[in-house]
């Protein structure tokens, strides 16, 4: 664990900070264990590394998106149960991340992976003795969606959606610095929202609407047409390679972006691995995106997840959502909510994915 911190940018190191400016000592042993560290070699950006497409400022992996939304839970709640369940949300996270959940068909939920966390934790011989050291049951820590200040329903705002929301406005589509997410972590708190349930949220009216000003820039980011084309390629080659049984749907709980890449590039089918090289260098001008369909080109139809935020503020000691109060946020959330997606999305080369037919008409042509 001390090479993974000692590793991370001077600009992460100092985000951590201010997520918690005192580093909780006990949390580490959990961070330090063979289930987490895997956790590094996963990136947040979901395959989007590893092509022209895009081009992030620096690497954010799922690791240290875990131990920050797991700081922040611990900032507000100082309750090492929530902590844990943050900490351990992503834990069943497979290799490009929610590629996968695309390629079982949930791309717009983006949830479809989680059904083996209580299982990884279980399995996990280090884990379950701190737990059972620290008198915490299994079922207190596995599924983080009990706790409303770690999650909750899109819009609100969570620990968890408010740090991929910080982390990606800091290195992927830069709308702020450290110091615009100090000011505007400083100024948050706990409120009661519409259901009388904790919420975070913010003390000032204008900080908030000036947060929803600049996060809304980046949300197209996790839904434009050239994001869940590159994620559903990922899954597209993914599949490929399971169904030629060069990787198995386990190897995606095993290994980090980076081995199954290696595999890929590696792996004796040149159809697969020169499509995935194509991946790589592919560029934003050599998307396609219409509203009908192109069968001359790698061409696919996919719906996507929007995310974005409509926080609470605090008004005279009462809690309102932002929208209710700013016709700026209201501007800023409808104009993202009305954004124009293509119905077929595409790469400008060839590629069809494997499936089982595919295999049998190329078997019996070299047969």
């Amino acid at each position: 664990m001390e090479e993974y911190f000692n590793n991370l940018n001077e600009e992460v190191k100092e985000y951590l900070k201010i997520l918690s400016p005192e580093f909780p000592e006990w949390l580490q042993e959990y961070i330090n264990t063979p289930e987490m560290l895997r956790l590094d070699g996963v990136g947040m950006s979901c395959g989007t590394d590893y092509t022209k497409v895009y081009s992030d400022k620096f690497y954010y992996s799922t690791l240290t998106h875990s131990i920050a939304v797991a700081l922040i839970i611990w900032h507000f709640t100082k309750d090492k149960k929530q902590t844990l369940a943050g900490l351990f949300h992503d834990i069943a996270t497979p290799t490009f991340k929610h590629c996968i959940d695309f390629l079982n068909g949930d791309s717009e939920h983006q949830e479809s992976t989680e059904e083996r966390t209580e299982q990884i934790i279980k399995d996990s011989k280090e884990i379950m003795r701190l737990l059972n050291r620290d008198n915490i049951s299994i079922n207190e820590i596995s599924d983080y969606h009990i706790y409303p200040i770690a999650d909750n329903d899109s819009p609100r705002l969570s620990a968890d959606r408010f740090e991929y929301t910080l982390s990606g406005g800091l290195y992927q589509e830069i709308v702020f610095g450290i110091e615009d997410i100090r000011k505007f972590y400083n100024n948050i708190t706990i409120l009661k929202n519409e259901d009388g349930i904790d919420e975070i949220g913010f003390k000032d009216k204008d900080l908030c609407e000036e947060f929803i000003h600049d996060i809304s820039k980046l949300w197209p980011r996790w839904v434009e047409d050239e994001d869940r084309l590159c994620m559903q390629f990922i899954a597209d080659i993914v599949k490929s390679m399971n169904i030629k049984g060069y990787i198995t749907v386990d190897d995606l709980y095993k290994y980090s972006d980076k081995k199954i890449i290696h595999l890929i590039q590696n792996c004796e089918d040149d159809y697969i691995r020169e499509s995935f090289n194509k991946y790589q260098n592919a560029t934003r001008e050599t998307a396609y995106k219409s509203d009908e369909p192109n069968d001359k080109m790698y061409c696919t139809s996919v719906k996507g997840k929007k995310r974005y935020i409509n926080p609470l503020v605090s008004i005279d000691n009462k809690s309102y959502r932002i929208t209710d109060v700013s016709s700026q946020a209201n501007k800023d959330i409808s104009k993202f909510l009305d954004m124009k997606l293509h119905k077929y999305i595409g790469f400008k080369f060839e590629f069809k994915p494997y499936n089982n037919e595919k295999i049998d008409k190329d078997y019996n042509k070299r047969n």
